[in-house]
């Protein structure tokens, strides 16, 4: 899964993990790239880019993440359940 910092890419064949309450984006040896609680993360879909990508904003970092489509919507509805 490509994970992207801006235009940068950070990695091709990354990972996302939600457990214990926070968010963590792996790179593909599952080092953490970045991690925060999932009370202060932000995820949209959205429209100007193709289904199953998500913005996702880490600590004030905005991460461009390409998940399937059922796995964005997955992480997107965990982030908003703990902000609510």
């Amino acid at each position: 899964m490509p994970i992207r910092r801006g235009w940068r890419q950070l990695t091709t064949a990354g990972g996302v993990r939600v457990a214990e309450g926070r968010l963590t984006l792996l790179n593909s040896r599952g080092s953490e790239i970045d991690s925060a609680p999932l009370s202060e993360v932000r995820v949209v879909e959205p429209w100007y880019v193709p289904r199953g990508v998500v913005r996702a904003v880490l600590g004030g970092t905005a991460y461009l993440l390409r998940l399937t489509p059922s796995r964005a919507r997955d992480v997107a509805e965990a982030a908003h359940r703990a902000r609510g």
